[in-house]
């Protein structure tokens, strides 16, 4: 879950971790009830300091991802479809935005994307 983790990327860490817990939620990846990595478990695997773990938890707490329990680690929450949804919503658009931004570094338009876009899928984009 956390391999997209990128130390050089200018997206703070503790923000790329709470992005991967957000996915994997969002995605049903991560049940209500399941444990996330102790933090220092997780902040000896990715090589980081552990309250950089502790503000992804922190952040992923305030926005109703998870639960911190005190002494017992921290847990995913039951997660409304509604919330879900804004968050697929939320990370469909971080993919098309990195997306165009790659593709205007290529010298490719958005008509070339739109025609790729609908050979690879057969979706037709209408404007």
């Amino acid at each position: 879950m956390f391999s997209s983790i990128d130390p050089r990327s200018p997206v703070p860490l503790y923000e790329q971790i709470a992005a991967c817990v957000r996915v994997a939620v969002a995605s049903g990846e991560l049940a209500a009830g399941e444990a996330l990595p102790s933090v220092r478990g997780l902040a000896r695997e990715l090589r980081i300091n552990p309250a950089t773990v502790v503000q992804a938890y922190r952040d992923l707490a305030a926005d109703g991802f998870v639960e911190m329990r005190h002494g017992q680690g921290t847990f995913v929450q039951e997660v409304s479809p509604l919330l879900r949804r804004e968050e697929r919503a939320v990370q469909a658009r971080e993919l098309i935005r990195r997306l165009l931004e790659d593709a205007a570094r290529r010298g490719i338009g958005v008509d070339d994307l739109s025609r790729a876009f609908q050979v690879e899928t057969g979706v037709e984009i209408r404007e």
